[in-house]
Formats: C-alpha cells, structure tokens, sequence
C-alpha cells in the first residue's frame, strides 16, 4: 500500500470503524470499491451542478471509502490482487471523473479551465502510473520526499477543500502543478537509483 499522510492521519481514523463494522455483514471489499467509485461521481456531478462545496466532499468521502475496500480486505482475510487491480482501475476512472466535473463546472466562465484541467487530469493520472513502472521497472517505492507529494489522498483532500471553498479553478491549477511536479521528482529519483 502507497498511502500517503492524509490517509495515514486522518482517513484511516474513519475507515478503519467503517471496517470493522461491515466485518460481519454480507458486504465484500469490491463492493465498497464500486461505492467508492460511486462516490467520486457524484462528486463530479455535483461539480457539474454547481455544488462545488458538495462536490468537495462528496469527492473526500470518496477518498475514505476507497481506504475502507483495503481495511475490509485485510480484516476479512481476503484481500486480492483482482481486488488491488480491480481498486486501482476504478480510481483512475473516479480521478478522471472528478476533474472533468470540476472543468465543466467552470469552463464557461474560466478561459483556461480545459487547458488547466487536462494538465491536472494527465499528472494525476501520471503519479499513478509513476508508482506502478517504478516499482516494476527500478525496484523503488515513493513513500517521502517530493515524490510522495501528489498521493490520491492528498489530491481528494484538496479538491474537498478547494471545492468547499469554492475555488474549483485554483484547485485544478494546485492539482496541475502539484502532480506534474511529483512526477518531474520522481523521474530525477528513479535517474538517480538506476545510474
């Protein structure tokens, strides 16, 4: 597991019950993966709508609840590596979700909004891919540093709060320059392992 401090310190204090409570009921890690998912649309529609502040929450909820499959998991004795696939593919999928809510919330009265949304859109989706070849192909995990900066966790925590504060385009602008720089740190690090 990649999480980063928001999850670590505050996530997990909410996922962690959510577990335990669902432990005996009739519930499996994927399907609180799909509410996840779930979650994180309507936190983009909810942007779409112009509830930026719900949409910022909603997409926190979403970050819990995607720690909860992985705690259910290991409490139940059933964790997967179809459920850590399965769980990683949706998340992309919510991400993109997500921004695309948040761009076509502002769009009409942001001239940027698409150009700005696509560069937070391609580094968020760029940390994770960043992760999974580092750790196939050069043997590293990005747990400190400026590598770890731009974590799912980090990045939800600030849509939720950008988005109650209702600055949906500065949140994007925060998103494009914090992932992308994760990546540029990360590529360095990687360089420097394998020279």
């Amino acid at each position: 597991m990649n999480e980063g401090f928001v999850s670590r310190y505050i996530n997990r204090h909410f996922s962690r019950p959510l577990a335990g409570l669902l432990t005996h009921k009739p519930v499996t890690p994927n399907q609180v993966t799909v509410a996840s998912f779930t979650v994180a649309l309507g936190a983009a529609v909810a942007f779409v709508e112009g509830a930026s502040a719900l949409g910022g929450i909603l997409a926190q909820v979403s970050s819990i609840l995607d720690g909860t499959d992985g705690d259910l998991a290991r409490v139940q004795g059933t964790a997967t590596p179809f459920g850590s696939f399965f769980d990683a593919v949706l998340d992309r999928y919510a991400d993109a979700a997500i921004v695309l809510g948040m761009v076509l919330s502002i769009h009409e009265t942001h001239a940027n909004a698409w150009m700005v949304g696509l560069a937070a859109l391609l580094g968020s989706l760029m940390v994770s891919y960043t992760q999974a070849r580092a750790e196939t192909s050069v043997g590293v995990r990005f747990r400190t540093g400026l590598g770890a900066l731009a974590t799912r966790d980090v990045r939800l925590i600030l849509v939720c709060l950008g988005g109650v504060a209702g600055q949906v385009f500065w949140t994007l602008a925060a998103l494009a320059v914090l992932t992308n720089f994760s990546v540029l740190a990360r590529i360095l690090f990687a360089y420097r392992v394998v020279k």
